[in-house]
C-alpha cells in the first residue's frame, strides 16, 4: 500500500509541475496513477492533502540527507553546514519546490497559503539551531536576527544572479559568500547588543501542527535535534552512530507522517535505542521518550 500511495504522490508531483497544482484535477491524477477515485481518498482527503504530502516526502529526505553530513562530525564547522544547504538547494531545484510555492502564494487556496508559511518558519528555525551550534550559547539572543537576514540575503542573491546569468551562479558559491557576511555581522551585533527579534518568540510561531508538515508537538523537533547532537558526541562507532540515528528518525517520521502512528512499534524501537546507546545519552534520551509520550496521548 505504501508504494502505491508513493507512486500517488510522483505521479501528482510530475502532474502539478507539468500542469500546475490548480490546473491539475483529481480525474487527471486518477488517470496517471492508474487508481481509482476510493483509493484516492483513502490515500488523501483532498488534493491539498496530497500537495502537502509531496512536500513532506520531499522534506523528510532532505532531512535525513542533513543528518547523514553531521554523522562523526563537529556541529560547529561551518563547512558542514554549507554543505547541508547546498543538499537542500539541491533537492529544492531538482524536484522544482519553489515553483509549486510561488503558484500556492498567489492563490486563494488559504489553508495551503498557512502550510508554505509553516514550512519556511520550520526551515528558519533549523537555520537558528545550527547556527547556536556554529556560532555558540553566547550569541543565542542575536541568532534569529541573524538567520532571518541570512536567509533573506541567500534568497535574493539567488533571484537577482539568476537575472544577471541564466546560466546560474553555482549554489555553494551564493551560499559561501553569504556566510561568510554573516559570520562578520553576528560578531557586530553581539558586540553591539543590539537586537531586533526576541529568539523565544518562536515558540509562538510553532502552535500544535495537525495533519501538515508535522503533526506533533514542538517539544518532539526540539529533543530529536538534542538527542541526535548528543548521540554523535557520545557514541565513537560510526556504525552505532548511523543506526541509533536512524532508529531516532524512524521514530520522529512515524510519529510526525501518520495520523495513527503506531505506538507497537514506536515502543519496540524506543526499547531498542533504550537498550543499545540510553548509558551514553540517558538525559537525552529520557527528554525524547518524554515527547514521544506527549505526541501519543495528544
Amino acid at each position: 500500500m505504501n508504494n502505491r500511495r508513493q507512486n500517488v504522490i510522483d505521479t501528482a508531483h510530475k502532474l502539478f509541475i507539468d500542469k500546475g497544482y490548480q490546473a491539475t484535477s483529481i480525474q487527471d491524477i486518477l488517470d496517471g496513477s492508474g487508481i481509482s477515485k476510493g483509493t484516492f481518498y483513502n490515500y488523501f482527503p483532498s488534493k491539498g492533502e496530497l500537495f502537502i504530502a509531496i512536500f513532506r516526502s520531499f522534506y523528510t529526505k532532505i532531512r535525513h540527507e542533513r543528518e547523514k553530513l553531521l554523522i562523526g562530525q563537529d556541529s560547529a564547522d561551518i563547512e558542514i553546514f554549507i554543505r547541508q544547504l547546498e543538499l537542500q538547494l539541491m533537492v529544492n531545484k531538482q524536484s522544482k519546490l519553489l515553483i509549486l510555492i510561488e503558484e500556492v502564494r498567489v492563490s486563494n487556496d488559504e489553508e495551503l497559503k498557512q502550510f508554505i508559511n509553516k514550512t519556511l518558519l520550520l526551515s528558519l528555525r533549523w537555520m537558528y539551531n545550527r547556527f547556536i551550534d556554529i556560532f555558540g550559547e553566547s550569541k543565542k539572543p542575536y541568532l534569529l536576527d541573524s538567520v532571518i537576514i541570512f536567509h533573506s540575503m541567500m534568497t535574493h542573491m539567488s533571484h537577482f544572479s539568476y537575472r544577471a546569468n541564466p546560466a546560474g551562479t553555482p549554489d555553494i558559491q551564493i551560499i559561501r559568500y553569504c556566510m561568510n557576511r554573516i559570520v562578520h555581522l553576528v560578531n557586530e551585533v553581539a558586540e553591539s547588543g543590539e537586537q531586533i527579534i526576541d529568539p523565544e518568540l518562536m515558540d509562538t510561531w510553532f502552535p500544535k501542527f495537525t495533519n501538515q508538515l508535522d503533526a506533533c508537538h514542538n517539544d518532539l523537533l526540539h529533543s530529536t535535534t538534542e538527542l541526535k547532537k548528543a548521540i554523535n558526541k557520545a557514541i565513537p562507532c560510526d556504525e552505532d552512530r548511523r543506526r541509533a540515528i536512524e532508529l531516532v528518525d524512524f521514530i520522529q517520521d512515524e510519529l510526525m507522517q501518520s495520523d495513527k502512528p503506531r505506538e507497537f512499534l514506536i515502543e519496540s524501537l524506543l526499547s531498542t535505542l533504550k537498550t543499545g546507546y540510553a548509558s551514553q545519552i540517558q538525559a537525552y534520551m529520557e527528554a525524547f521518550e518524554e515527547s514521544i509520550h506527549s505526541c501519543l496521548s495528544r
